[in-house]
């Protein structure tokens, strides 16, 4: 039976690829870059894709990719710009973006009337607090587990550990990763490192990939309205 619930942010209830384009496009106008294209999101999406597995794996740190990540996106665009400055301006954009994916109020409505909430996210804390707070989603969670406070990353052990722990603290028992699920749509970061402890699992394939087809997922969907099935 599941006793609680851990949920991703970027993505999974706010669209961090719609902030990206709209971040991109004022981005570009305001500094005097080429207009924006929608194959230049494909490059950033590559890019920053590798970056995050990095920080994933231990092998690549959140203030490298904070120092390197427009100086590659524009090198790998043809631009010449400073990708520190552009990064300063892109994530002053994302402290208050606060786009939802489409279902998620519905489902988090839904959610928090059966079952304890919890954040689980990669990123910085400040951030993903005022991000929550601003689209009006912090009063559905109990608790809140984002990589800068927690002192590991998803997909680390470490970051599911702490999970695990101070959940069963709320509960005031001894909660079995079986007893909990994480609704998330990365297969490496939420997916895997849930599996690897035996956390069940809810793989939001918002695009209809079917990728992680060899993983045993629990659940996997491709709208946020499915979870309503099994949950």
């Amino acid at each position: 039976m599941i006793k609680a619930l851990l949920i991703d942010i970027d993505n999974t209830i706010l669209d961090f690829d719609a902030y990206v384009r709209e971040g991109m496009k004022s981005g570009f106008q305001k500094f005097g870059l080429p207009p924006y294209e929608d194959y230049m999101y494909n490059v950033f999406w590559e890019i920053n894709s590798k970056m995050w597995h990095g920080i994933e794996q231990g092998t690549f740190t959140y203030e490298e990719l904070l120092k390197t990540r427009w100086n590659t996106v524009f090198a790998a665009l043809g631009f010449s710009f400073d990708g520190v400055m552009f990064e300063k301006y892109f994530k002053g954009c994302l402290f208050d973006s606060a786009i939802p994916i489409d279902g998620a109020y519905e489902l988090l409505d839904y959610l928090k009337a059966r079952y304890p909430l919890y954040v689980a996210s990669n990123g910085a804390y400040a951030q993903q607090i005022n991000r929550l707070t601003k689209s009006n989603m912090m009063g559905n969670f109990k608790g809140l587990f984002i990589s800068e406070k927690v002192g590991a990353s998803k997909p680390a052990p470490e970051f599911f550990e702490h999970c695990i722990k101070e959940i069963s603290g709320d509960l005031g028992e001894d909660l079995h990763p079986t007893e909990l699920m994480i609704i998330g749509d990365s297969l490496s970061s939420d997916i895997r490192g849930a599996i690897d402890l035996g956390i069940k699992t809810c793989y939001f394939d918002r695009y209809a990939k079917g990728n992680g087809a060899e993983l045993p997922i629990t659940h996997r969907v491709t709208s946020l309205s499915e979870i309503k099935d099994f949950l």
